[in-house]
C-alpha cells in the first residue's frame, strides 16, 4: 500500500498533489457555479491575485494534514518530502502577496 511506503520521492508527489486537492475544493465551496476555467482565470488576472494566494494559503494546510499524519506514523522520509514541497509553495504565496 501506498501509506507504508518512506520514500522522499512520495513526499514530493504527495506534496505536489496535496495542495492542488485543497485548491479544487476551494473552487467548489467557493466558486460553485463558475466552471473550472472561468474560476483560475479570475485568480490568475484578479488584481492583486488576492483569491489566488487565499486558495493557495489554505491549500496548504492539506499539506499540514499530510505531513503530521506521516510524522506521526515515523515515516520522516516521505514528510521530510512533503515538507519540502511545502516550503516551496509557501515561498510562492509569500511573492504573490508581496507583489
Amino acid at each position: 500500500m501506498i501509506l507504508k511506503r518512506d520514500t522522499i520521492k512520495l513526499g514530493l508527489l504527495l506534496g505536489f498533489v496535496g495542495p492542488l486537492l485543497g485548491i479544487f475544493l476551494y473552487k467548489f465551496v467557493k466558486f460553485k457555479i463558475f466552471t473550472f476555467k472561468e474560476t483560475f482565470q479570475y485568480m490568475l488576472y484578479e488584481p492583486g491575485h488576492k483569491t489566488l494566494s487565499v486558495a493557495l494559503t489554505l491549500a496548504l494546510f492539506v499539506n499540514a494534514v499530510l505531513f503530521t499524519v506521516y510524522l506521526n506514523t515515523r515515516k520522516d522520509k516521505t514528510a521530510k518530502g512533503i515538507f519540502l514541497v511545502t516550503l516551496v509553495y509557501g515561498v510562492v504565496v509569500l511573492f504573490l502577496k508581496l507583489f
